[in-house]
């Protein structure tokens, strides 16, 4: 059973950081290609970040030179770690990935950026 526990979010001020963890089970971790999406009140969800089984990531415009997504494949786990939030960074934020042709997501973690 594949299993995506995003964890970290809160309550952040304009300029302060996060760091969001996403524990992977059910899966050969180190061979997934991993992503985090987010989905602000009222919007559809967007592609934030993804990490390659060789770490190469990308990212969206909106979070280059701020996000920086990372791996453990030895604990199993996703990171993102958010720099010089925005408001319009406030969002759930989700892990996914696609195992076997079937696409897995976590419940969700809420950022709230605001001062």
């Amino acid at each position: 059973q594949v299993q995506l526990v995003e964890s970290g979010g809160g309550l952040a001020q304009p300029g302060e950081s996060l760091r969001l963890s996403c524990k992977a089970s059910g899966i050969n971790f180190k061979l997934a290609v991993m992503k985090w999406y987010r989905q602000a009140p009222g919007e559809q969800r967007d592609l934030v970040a993804t990490i390659s089984t060789d770490h190469s990531a990308n990212y969206t415009d909106s979070v280059k030179g701020r996000f920086a997504i990372s791996r453990d494949n030895i604990w199993r786990t996703l990171y993102l770690q958010m720099n010089s939030l925005e408001p319009e960074d406030t969002a759930v934020y989700y892990c996914n990935t696609k195992w076997y042709g079937r696409e897995f997501w976590g419940k969700g973690t809420l950022v709230t950026v605001s001062s």
